[in-house]
């Protein structure tokens, strides 16, 4: 790895690439299952736990385009194909500027596909090279590595850093229509992808998503405010003031990570010491951290909002830690999880390390059955 910054890191041996991205193949094959065993529990509902799976779907299709673009890494003289730059501090997820960059190269893969031999045609080269040259077609190699990439743009169905709001009615009372808002950002400061859900209710007559007047300056306004440093509850009394007939009764947000791991990332405190002592299978030198922000309403006020109007405005309820042993969050409730093999898991519970006893568990086992934990 050659250092960039302190934080960030490039891989530059195909090897290397390759078990990166197959760590992560794996590892959100797990979340998916931590997702449903939330559901199980009562955690999610089961529209949660679907909108939470597509997104995790999602973030592998993202990881397997980078994997096919860097497959050839190390393995090519000059610019191309280029390394895989990493967060290998905060995030242990590839930097936000490789999402921005596939963004561009999906609005010009057809270009690009038209561009290059047809699979079949390459095959047959790759095929005459080595039986005919008896050599590696490394660059035939590199040739079908890009097509793969670019086939994987066209058909789509990949994490962007801006994943736009989507809607899924829930049901309605003869005053109004439950909604639930969901969209998601690959934070740009924390290299972390971030889910948010938002349950609220329409006193509008016109259904949400077919109101070409709200549903386009609703999705504007959600993904303006997707910023990690904002509190959930800044976030939710600005929506509530900028829509009078839309009302936020309960906001998520979900952060995906970091993931640390004693073979790429550098972490310092009790999880490095965790992973150092487990002496891990191949594979297995993982842990995934998983937080969950809930903002809540308690109840609606009307409020006056000029000389002849109000309107109704939410009352959230606050963090019960508020003012008393934790900073005020800005949200009613924090809760961290944490994804893990059985060998960290069992090294975590032989330490005891401290600040470890209130996050929840989930461990992987056998067959990649994942065993929630206290």
């Amino acid at each position: 790895m050659t250092n960039l910054t302190d934080d960030h890191a490039e891989l530059y041996d195909t090897g290397i690439v390759r078990r990166y991205f197959a760590k992560f193949d794996q590892i959100t094959t797990h979340l998916g299952r931590v997702a449903a065993e939330l559901e199980t529990e009562g955690h999610l509902t089961k529209a949660e736990a679907r909108i939470i799976g597509g997104y995790v779907l999602r973030l592998n299709t993202t990881f397997q385009s980078l994997a096919y673009k860097y497959l050839m890494t190390g393995r090519i003289d000059g610019p191309l194909p280029g390394k895989l730059t990493f967060d290998r501090h905060e995030s242990g997820f590839p930097i936000a500027q490789e999402l921005l960059v596939m963004a561009n190269d999906a609005q010009q893969a057809d270009k690009h596909l038209a561009q290059l031999p047809p699979e079949a045609e390459i095959k047959d080269a790759m095929i005459r090279q080595i039986v005919g040259e008896l050599a590696i077609p490394t660059r035939l190699q590199f040739t079908m590595s890009q097509r793969l990439y670019y086939e994987s743009l066209r058909n789509g169905g990949q994490f962007w850093a801006r994943n736009d709001a989507d809607v899924l009615w829930l049901g309605e009372s003869p005053a109004r229509r439950s909604w639930l808002l969901h969209w998601a950002v690959y934070d740009m400061q924390t290299n972390l992808p971030v889910i948010y859900m938002m349950n609220l209710e329409d006193s509008n007559k016109h259904p949400l998503p077919r109101d070409d007047r709200r549903w386009p300056q609703v999705q504007a306004h959600l993904m303006a405010q997707s910023l990690g440093g904002l509190k959930l509850v800044t976030i939710a009394k600005g929506f509530d003031t900028d829509f009078e007939d839309l009302h936020p009764k309960r906001l998520r947000r979900i952060h995906l990570g970091p993931m640390y791991s004693s073979s790429f990332t550098l972490q310092s405190g009790p999880i490095s010491e965790v992973l150092a002592d487990a002496r891990p299978e191949p594979g297995s030198d993982w842990a995934l951290v998983w937080t969950v922000e809930d903002l809540l309403a308690e109840r609606e006020e009307t409020v006056k909002t000029g000389w002849f109007s109000s309107a109704e405005r939410q009352i959230f309820a606050s963090s019960p830690f508020a003012g008393k042993t934790l900073a005020d969050i800005g949200a009613t409730s924090l809760e961290r999880m944490i994804v893990l093999p059985e060998r960290p898991f069992q090294a975590l519970v032989e330490k005891r390390p401290p600040g470890f006893a209130d996050i929840r568990k989930f461990v992987v086992g056998a067959g990649g059955r994942v065993i929630p934990q206290r």
